[in-house]
């Protein structure tokens, strides 16, 4: 069973790896960059203080903790773990598949990109339900479909990222909403 699920995201992979366009080549590169996007973070962070004031610290502590729970969960535990190969890494995908950009990293189960960028609009998604937290998940899609354009995860590994992004946030979410509550009735 477990053949044939690494078989079928391998197929899906070479077909969403295989759209690309010059044009683009820049854009899903732009997108993958975790440092084009300070400005963005920036923002998110003054759109708290906008909404919460002096009580900014509750949700930001919380998206911080959201964020190293899903790079740890990802990075520091599951690549280890499972030890799957980027697709740029992998000799049976040499010849069919286009990498774009670097490679870094051997192992790519789960996606770090996906986990922390949903993790991240999940977090808003939960604490705001606005149009534009609607935007931040289709931003995060955008940024973890990237990581297939370029070559170095596979859908799967997108899909869990996704997945534990998601977990982290309302898990995280909840519990602030949760101690927020009860601090406020003593």
């Amino acid at each position: 069973m477990l053949d044939w699920l690494l078989a079928l995201d391998e197929k899906i992979f070479l077909i969403f790896n295989g759209l690309g366009s010059p044009h683009l080549d820049t854009f899903m590169i732009w997108m993958s960059d975790k440092y084009l996007w300070i400005p963005l973070y920036l923002y998110l962070i003054f759109r708290l203080y906008q909404q919460e004031g002096k009580q900014l610290t509750w949700p930001l502590i919380t998206l911080i903790i959201v964020i190293i729970c899903t790079d740890q969960t990802t990075a520091g535990f599951m690549k280890p773990y499972f030890e799957r190969l980027r697709p740029c890494k992998d000799p049976a995908l040499e010849n069919l598949m286009v990498v774009i950009g670097e490679c870094r990293g051997k192992f790519g189960f789960a996606s770090g990109h996906a986990a922390n960028s949903f993790g991240l609009a999940a977090f808003f998604y939960f604490h705001e339900r606005s149009r534009f937290s609607k935007v931040l998940l289709l931003w995060a899609a955008v940024v973890s479909y990237s990581r297939v354009y370029l070559g170095v995860h596979y859908p799967a590994d997108i899909l869990v990222g996704t997945l534990v992004g998601i977990f982290w946030a309302y898990i995280l979410y909840a519990l602030m909403k949760h101690l927020r509550f009860k601090l406020r009735a003593y």
